[in-house]
């Protein structure tokens, strides 16, 4: 049965981060507040933690999970960024998007998009996803709490309990989110391509919304 924390979601309660933390590096999937709704994460290097996630999910190995990072300099680590793709990202994190990078040799094999070598990446802008981040000293691996056949991320604490409490080891009530996944974009090819329409603006792309 999965424990169950209540965080603040304006003043994270260290003790309960560091709890977070720490079940996650002993192999943990928990379920987390960001700003574009409830997510999914576990280890970057936990293989048996990342199929949970993909079972629960029921995603197969073409679907991008994401790593979710602190700041701009911890992503670099693991997507190759040029000038032009920097100032975008710049510009538009902390926030509500993915972007699809090419991984760098930082990133596994099995992480990678099997066919591309990409990354999906992230900068949430949610202070109990930021704390959590800060205190693991590395990024997430995670997906946005879409359950199969489900149009929206759950976002009501009680029925992700009770759907997933046999399913995770920690859920984090870290207050109201809301139900839009994260805007996904692509910024591998010449201009940014809108994959996923979210809770993130496009107008930024140079993409009409």
């Amino acid at each position: 049965m999965a424990q169950f924390f209540q965080i603040h979601p304006d003043n994270p309660n260290a003790r309960l981060v560091r709890q977070a933390a720490t079940l996650l590096r002993e192999g943990a999937v928990i379920v987390y507040p960001t700003d574009s709704g409830y997510a999914l994460g576990c280890h970057l290097e936990d293989k048996d933690a990342v199929t949970r996630i993909r079972q629960i999910r029921a995603l197969d190995e073409q679907h991008h999970l994401t790593l979710v990072c602190r700041d701009l300099s911890e992503l670099a680590n693991y997507a190759r960024v040029d000038n032009v793709q920097f100032r975008l990202l710049k510009n538009n994190t902390p926030g509500a998007y993915t972007f699809i990078l090419a991984a760098t040799k930082e990133v596994p094999r099995r992480l990678q998009h099997p066919k591309r070598s990409t990354i999906g990446v992230r900068i949430p802008d949610h202070p109990v996803a930021l704390a959590l981040l800060q205190e693991l000293g590395e990024p997430l691996l995670s997906s946005t709490l879409i359950l199969p056949g489900a149009d929206f991320p759950l976002a009501d604490v009680d029925e992700i309990r009770a759907a997933l409490e046999q399913k995770v080891d920690l859920v984090i009530e870290g207050g109201v989110v809301g139900i839009e996944p994260t805007t996904v974009i692509d910024l591998t090819g010449a201009s940014p391509q809108l994959l996923r329409a979210g809770r993130g603006d496009v107008t930024p792309f140079g993409i009409e919304s």
